[in-house]
């Protein structure tokens, strides 16, 4: 029987090893309390996807982020405000999102960046908000999470102007080797979600085959791009079982180191193990 496009891709074996989600958005992914994010975290652990982090792209999703965190050990979360919703981004939006920021278990600032494909915001909003965050995740001390859409010399350029914080991750990667070579040089973390596993993304999956394995992460950025083979179909962190593979396919990796060099770097760039679960649920 063909499975139906809106049907969630089929839980995949176990990895050998766990790995993080390092981007995800539980609530555009279905989940409103803390029942769902545990029915959906427990899906995930099946397939041997142990941690998300959950973002936010607006203040309410903050908010819920932030406090979805609190529910389950195995939750992070990120803030900021999508590029696409800066038109309007006020000082009351900045005290919210600072305030949240400093929450023990909200890890990065994100995501924010620039999004030059949609026309939502112009591009003088979208730069300086972006200004805003790159100071807020140096005030903070904690990663910055870049969404990047048909931007990239603009947000290296603005990076450059800022100085980039401590730690920078461009969340589901989207250069070529090029570009790759000019972030990892920069010493930034790259971020690849379901587009490297797509036969028809050669440029990205050079890239992704050159980064070095301690600038590497892997993400759903869920409910959005489901791994091949399984495009067009809604996404959840445990299809993130399906790129970690596709990746150690692509770059002669055995998977359970890969899936531990990849927490690892999760690990190191969001300083997971710091965050106690004091202030969580119990997985």
């Amino acid at each position: 029987m063909t499975p139906r496009k809106g049907e969630r891709p089929p839980v995949p074996e176990r990895l050998p090893a766990p790995v993080v989600d390092a981007h995800t958005h539980l609530d555009a992914c279905g989940a409103k309390d803390a029942a769902d994010v545990s029915t959906m975290l427990d899906r995930a652990g099946a397939a041997g996807v142990d941690r998300v982090i959950t973002v936010a792209d607006d203040l309410a999703s903050a908010g819920w982020a932030a406090e979805a965190s609190t529910w389950d050990s195995r939750v992070f979360a990120a803030v900021a405000v999508h590029p696409t919703r800066t038109k309007d981004f006020s000082d009351a939006d900045k005290a919210v999102l600072e305030e949240l920021s400093r929450r023990p278990r909200v890890v990065a600032v994100g995501e924010t960046g620039l999004d030059y494909y949609w026309d939502y915001s112009p591009p003088e909003a979208q730069h300086e908000a972006f200004r805003w965050h790159i100071d807020l995740a140096k005030r903070v001390g904690k990663p910055l999470m870049i969404h990047d859409r048909d931007a990239h010399a603009d947000i290296l350029r603005i990076l450059t102007e800022e100085g980039a914080p401590e730690s920078v991750v461009f969340h589901c990667f989207s250069g070529d080797l090029e570009f790759a070579r000019a972030c990892v040089e920069r010493g930034f973390v790259l971020s690849f979600a379901g587009p490297v596993t797509f036969r028809n993304a050669a440029p990205l999956r050079e890239a992704a085959a050159f980064t070095p394995v301690d600038q590497l992460l892997v993400e759903t950025d869920a409910p959005f791009l489901t791994p091949h083979p399984f495009r067009g179909r809604p996404n959840e962190p445990y299809c993130a079982a399906y790129t970690l593979r596709d990746l150690a396919a692509l770059r002669g990796a055995d998977v359970a180191e890969l899936a531990s060099a990849v927490s690892a770097t999760a690990d190191r760039v969001f300083r997971l193990r710091n965050v106690t679960s004091d202030d969580a649920g119990s997985a």
